[in-house]
């Protein structure tokens, strides 16, 4: 969200108390960084999407265990796939029709799929954990991809910025 809000030339993120979340505008587009702990990010995103009808124009951008590392997939109106951030907002806003940006934190496995890490301490160190170099080169180039995606969806839509994002 910080490299869309630079590449668009939007104003600073301000802290908006009611969200409690930094937030920035440009024109009809807001960006919206939750800065409550990931498992109660749905208060942020209920300050600004009031009605169901409102939440088709929502976007979230989330880590997802489930995806290699590198991987980015746009999804509609799904489940959670067991993501706390993601239940949480469904909670506040009462509905899952809104698009996800799923990206992709796991090792890679076999066949290109997402290596499991099982138990909680592995899976905390997973998505907390540092990156090594090449990881993070990997990230920052899944992330230029993200902000395209979110691009496209403020200028084209769902269906351009879904193909785009699910094409490899």
């Amino acid at each position: 969200m910080e490299l869309v809000a630079k590449q668009e030339g939007f104003d600073d993120f301000v802290f908006n108390k009611k969200a409690n979340a930094l937030v920035t505008k440009g024109g009809e587009l807001t960006l919206v960084l939750p800065e409550t702990m990931m498992n109660a990010s749905g208060k942020a995103v209920s300050a600004f999407i009031k009605t169901p009808k409102a939440a088709k124009n929502l976007v979230v951008i989330h880590d997802d265990l489930d995806l290699p590392l590198g991987t980015l997939k746009m999804v509609f109106g799904r489940g959670s796939g067991g993501h706390k951030g993601v239940e949480s907002v469904m909670r506040a806003i009462k509905t899952q029709d809104f698009a996800r940006i799923r990206i992709g934190i796991s090792g890679v496995g076999k066949k290109n799929q997402a290596k499991k890490v099982h138990g909680e301490e592995k899976v905390i160190k997973q998505v907390i954990g540092k990156w090594k170099p090449s990881e993070e080169a990997t990230f920052k180039k899944v992330l230029k991809k993200a902000a395209e995606t979110i691009r496209l969806f403020a200028a084209s839509g769902l269906p351009s910025a879904t193909q785009f994002a699910n094409t490899h």
